[in-house]
């Protein structure tokens, strides 16, 4: 929602007139000199949108204000050419109206379109959101990278590194979106304050890895060339769900120069739905994306969601650190998932992150069965994950 700052007006009286902490109203205003707003100026009220509403008989501000529980200068500041004494039947005025419910249902089918329509309309709604493309898709679409926070503690969670476990994606959104409701909101989730999150951490996401390969499962082959090798690799069969690779037939998370050789020799030696690790590791431009992502953010810890399995799978060749152990045993504890910490696969994400920086690395894999999972398991699955997101944040 956006205002227009008035004679003696201050981001901390927007603050206190909304209800919206003050740190969230500042990241979404950076060009603006908090010590020194200027008349007329724009300013972004997060977790906001407006609505018109008709003048009845017998309104007045104060009445309209109090029967929505909102204070009459909120009503005042939107609407400043309005004359509060000489109010007319059927005159339209402007309502502040705070964002208490979910834009994201991550309970359908969740393609690239339906991710990025989320995440214009979460970033127009929170616009503290930093988002940056990190990269693109062989195809050509953004690998959006999300990230909320004002902590030196980096946190990365990402999604769809597999095509036909997009339903990662969907999780990752869901659990985004409530935890902005949260912190615009100043709410709880499972009994813990948000906000002081915000400070500690910074939540760096990458919601999905692999969108042409999504899409592929989701929708079926594109025109052109991409779709007909896409057919081609497939044995010209219209049935994508056992897709996993990109659009081109790389597995994306057998690409990390992570024992990569011991992987390629035993995986496919050409492009395949699945398991072709590439000719050499990170020819993939999501690969090479993602592979620089995690060098120029510094994580503190990463979290790469799979399916499925529901286990969490943690260790590589004895290079991650012992605090791993305490963190995945607490994933354990909020999930019920299994740790897991050595299994004989390499040259994925997971891998490479532990071998480059010693960091805590992990696979989470969500959901139980044959994928892609079905939708009647997303809110078994969503509920199961929201205590490993949690988790992440504080452990």
């Amino acid at each position: 929602m956006d205002i227009k700052v008035r004679n003696g007006d201050s981001l901390w009286y927007y603050s206190n007139l909304f209800n919206v902490p003050l740190d969230l109203i500042v990241d979404s205003n950076l060009d603006a000199d908090p010590s020194s707003l200027q008349i007329g100026q724009t300013i972004r009220i997060p977790g906001y949108q407006t609505s018109r509403y008709q003048v009845q008989s017998g309104d007045t501000f104060w009445k309209i204000a109090s029967e929505r529980r909102i204070s009459l200068d909120s009503i005042a500041l939107l609407n400043p050419s309005v004359n509060p004494r000489k109010l007319q039947v059927g005159q339209t005025i402007v309502i502040p109206v705070q964002v208490t419910y979910r834009v994201v249902d991550g309970n359908r089918p969740y393609d690239f379109n339906i991710l990025t329509n989320d995440l214009n309309e979460l970033y127009e709604l929170y616009p503290f959101i930093r988002r940056q493309t990190i990269g693109n898709s062989v195809m050509g679409k953004d690998l959006d990278e999300i990230q909320i926070g004002r902590g030196g503690k980096i946190v990365h969670w990402n999604g769809s590194f597999h095509a036909n476990e997009w339903i990662t994606s969907a999780v990752i959104m869901q659990f985004l979106n409530e935890y902005l409701l949260a912190l615009t909101n100043k709410e709880t989730i499972r009994g813990l304050e948000m906000n002081p999150f915000y400070n500690q951490v910074t939540l760096s996401i990458v919601p999905m890895v692999n969108p042409d390969g999504v899409n592929l499962v989701l929708n079926g082959p594109p025109e052109g060339n991409f779709g007909e090798e896409a057919s081609r690799i497939n044995s010209g069969s219209t049935d994508f769900s056992g897709w996993k690779a990109n659009i081109r037939g790389v597995d994306l998370n057998n690409q990390y120069p992570a024992k990569w050789e011991v992987d390629a020799a035993r995986k496919p030696t050409e492009p395949s739905p699945r398991d072709f690790p590439g000719y050499q590791p990170l020819t993939e431009p999501e690969t090479v994306a993602m592979a620089e992502l995690a060098r120029d953010r510094n994580f503190e810890k990463m979290l790469a969601f799979h399916t499925q399995g529901e286990v969490i799978f943690w260790g590589y060749e004895g290079l991650e650190p012992p605090r791993s152990m305490t963190i995945v045993n607490e994933f354990g504890r909020v999930s019920g998932y299994e740790p897991i910490r050595y299994v004989d696969s390499f040259s994925g994400y997971k891998d490479w992150f532990i071998q480059e920086f010693r960091q805590p690395g992990f696979t989470v894999e969500l959901g139980e069965g044959v994928n892609p999972l079905p939708l009647d398991q997303f809110d078994e699955i969503y509920q199961e994950t929201i205590g490993i997101f949690l988790a992440s944040l504080y452990m």
